[in-house]
């Protein structure tokens, strides 16, 4: 017997229900078939599974689906709008902060709640922003360019 699940994701709706032991990050992957939200080290520390529920960062593989019942979750697939990339999205492709790219949704989902927090952060602040998320691929060079890159962007919009 399954648990009842109401979850908003990317602004839908979803009524399913799930087993009692099914992670986020599998009933996005599998159920909702939103492959953008990856499943890299299933322990919490690599950072590929972030999401935004209810308006924070959270590691989808140390949530159970059922205990979001109720939460708006955002993940990678919901950030552009009307065809536009989300500044973090452009930052990434305008400074080149990606390789492989399996490490690059966490990163944006994380920096998301970084600007949040701080829309004018600091190279230091986000390399402390970032020490939940892994990249094997670079020395995080780039990926703190493009996320100060969107951080720019965030001002021009802000104060013109």
């Amino acid at each position: 017997m399954g648990v009842p699940l109401s979850i908003s994701v990317n602004g839908i709706t979803h009524e399913n229900e799930v087993e009692g032991r099914t992670l986020l990050v599998q009933y996005l992957r599998e159920e909702l078939r939103l492959t953008g939200t990856h499943v890299g080290c299933d322990t919490s520390s690599c950072g590929a599974c972030t999401v935004i529920m209810d308006g924070k960062a959270v590691k989808s593989c140390t949530v159970l689906a059922a205990s979001a019942h109720g939460a708006e979750i955002t993940t990678i697939e919901g950030l552009s709008q009307d065809g536009e990339l989300h500044p973090l999205q452009e930052g990434f492709k305008e400074e080149h902060g990606l390789q492989c790219g399996f490490c690059t949704p966490g990163m944006i989902m994380t920096a998301i709640q970084l600007l949040e927090d701080n829309p004018q952060p600091s190279e230091a602040e986000i390399r402390h922003g970032l020490e939940g998320n892994y990249c094997r691929c670079t020395g995080y060079h780039n990926i703190v360019k493009a996320i100060y890159h969107a951080s720019r962007k965030n001002k021009e919009v802000t104060h013109g």
